[in-house]
């Protein structure tokens, strides 16, 4: 099965998770197909926090892709443009 997650990087103590598009068999941060956008938890002043490609997230979705619950909250809180 196909899902969008997360994929923790980052130094210690400073997380930054990419969303990815991958096979839900593969490593948190092992393979991915396709990279949509990023989440910044730690984000300070004028630093971006999430920034997601809804065109691709969109595709993936209608192809069958399974959101984790976290991006599912992700996507939910993004505004729509």
């Amino acid at each position: 099965m196909v899902s969008i997650r997360l994929a923790r990087s980052g130094a210690k103590k400073r997380p930054f998770y990419h969303i990815v598009v991958t096979n839900s068999r593969s490593a948190r941060g092992g393979r991915f197909i396709e990279r949509v956008g990023f989440f910044n938890p730690v984000a300070q002043g004028a630093e971006t926090k999430l920034e997601v490609n809804a065109e691709r997230v969109g595709y993936w979705l209608s192809k069958g892709a399974q959101p984790s619950d976290r991006v599912d909250q992700l996507l939910k809180s993004q505004p729509k443009a």
